[in-house]
């Protein structure tokens, strides 16, 4: 049987979610409210089921009509979000403290869990997925600390989805108040009793005086890691984002590298992809959203992930100003597949010659029963296109799409998607960044060769020596002993 360390550092079995919601509510501390709108009182009925509800429960309320949860929580633009969300949290818990704080809150800490979700409906092609969070005092008179997340219902019926959605909640709630102290557990404990295939959490953040020490950039990547959603987002100050409402119809240039470190190269890359973009006869001019890629194979290259390793990458990122994109899409054509789920906008993938020819290799394709040809239809299907960087090679010279030399029967597949436009050759590059490699970077970094601030930004180059980032070390000059 697994076992978990509660919150005592006693041993606490690994527990069913009747016994989770029996656990929450005969803890004598815990007494709040339940807010939940759009897919029924899924999670509150767990705790009603239970028993000893009347211990944990100060109210459960719905307001399915907007203008009931406009009056109550304010008027907002759309219902299932974040805002509406916190606004929920934030309203439900400044209650229970205004009305029972005086008679009780020396001895209760105060909670609020409230959800707002759009599932499965009558009308069909609905989205389903919805909000979730907890706002609450680890200990009475206690600031209060949030978790929220952002979770995808994947089951067809609607049953379903309300059963997997109240399981998440019972599993979120027991998190908070019996693991906020070891955030990875509680996230590893979101998905007892449901599997992925059901529900996927793609966005959690961790607020408040008890995760003061949390890097949410970190539970980005465990996310991903631990197979609770196969992307997520964080923004260039390290704020985690919601992937569809950040692509949200909107149209998308993605550069995967391992960013070890930023050069000049990367950016030169994504500035050219950008202008030919917005060039392009089909362009709208509306600014593509410009999505720096790390996925899980890179990072996992050397073995375990590397925390330190990560962060200096998201680090440099930052200092870029550049949003992050983690996935477990290794072949392109599911990284397309992904981002073509939230928007119909156009999508671009720039990419340097090394990585096109690695796209190329039908060995990548064995687990596809139409193989690469399959692949490939997937890939473009929705018009998407590949935008080449040349690479210079040790004699000087250029290879590019028109260099490039396949085995004959893939050079006439090469040849039919440059000719219908669906692989382009970026010719707006800046030539003196061609001969900046990251590995070299890297090398000249930790062998304290000073030429390597050259060959990145110099807000990069400024964090890299600030926070000794890549094994960097400050040069000394030695001391001599009289």
């Amino acid at each position: 049987m697994q076992r978990a360390i509660g919150p005592q550092g006693n041993d606490r079995e690994h527990l069913d979610t009747q016994r989770k919601a029996l656990e929450v509510n005969i803890d004598a501390r815990r007494y709040g409210t339940f807010a939940e709108i759009g897919a029924g009182q899924e999670v509150v009925r767990w705790f009603f089921r239970a028993g000893g509800a009347a211990g944990t429960i100060a109210k459960s309320m719905s307001a399915y009509d907007m203008s009931v949860s406009d009056a109550i929580y304010g008027k907002c633009d759309r219902y299932v979000s974040r805002s509406r969300l916190e606004s929920m949290l934030k309203y439900e818990q400044q209650l229970n403290i205004d009305r029972l704080g005086e008679a009780r809150g020396d001895t209760t800490a105060f909670f609020t869990f409230a959800n707002t979700v759009a599932a499965q409906s009558f009308k069909g092609n609905v989205e389903c997925h919805g909000w979730m969070g907890v706002k609450f005092q680890a200990h009475p008179r206690d600031q209060d600390s949030q978790i929220i997340l952002h979770v995808r219902m994947l089951d067809r019926e609607n049953a379903q989805q309300q059963e997997a959605l109240g399981i998440v909640g019972v599993n979120l709630l027991y998190g908070a108040f019996f693991y906020h102290y070891e955030p990875e557990m509680l996230l590893k404990s979101l998905m007892d009793g449901i599997s992925s295939s059901r529900i996927e959490i793609d966005m959690i953040e961790f607020s408040g005086i008890e995760f003061r020490h949390v890097d949410n950039r970190i539970m980005s990547l465990r996310l991903v890691e631990l197979g609770l959603s196969e992307a997520a987002m964080f923004g260039p100050s390290g704020e985690v984002l919601q992937p569809s409402e950040v692509l949200h119809k909107r149209p998308v240039i993605v550069e995967r590298g391992s960013f070890r470190p930023v050069t000049h190269v990367n950016l030169d890359m994504m500035r050219c992809a950008r202008e030919k973009f917005l060039a392009e006869a089909d362009s709208t001019g509306e600014e593509p959203l410009q999505l720096f890629e790390i996925t899980m194979r890179n990072l996992r290259a050397e073995g375990s992930i590397d925390l330190k390793d990560f962060l200096a990458r998201a680090d440099v990122l930052s200092a870029c100003g550049m949003t992050v994109l983690i996935s477990d899409y290794f072949e392109f054509y599911r990284l397309a597949g992904y981002l073509s789920q939230f928007t119909k906008k156009r999508i671009g993938l720039v990419m340097g010659v090394p990585t096109l020819i690695d796209l190329f290799d039908v060995t990548y394709y064995a687990n596809l029963e139409g193989g690469i040809l399959e692949a490939f239809g997937r890939l473009f299907k929705n018009d998407h296109k590949l935008y080449i960087y040349p690479l210079r090679n040790s004699d000087g010279s250029l290879t590019t799409t028109e260099t490039l030399d396949f085995s004959s029967e893939l050079q006439k597949l090469f040849g039919y998607l440059v000719e219908c436009g669906w692989i382009d050759q970026l010719e707006n590059y800046n030539a003196q960044y061609l001969s900046i490699f990251s590995r070299d970077v890297l090398q000249k970094i930790q062998s304290r060769d000073s030429a390597w601030e050259t060959m990145v930004p110099p807000p990069v180059a400024e964090i890299i020596k600030k926070r000794g980032l890549f094994g960097h070390r400050a040069d000394r000059v030695p001391v001599r002993q009289p």
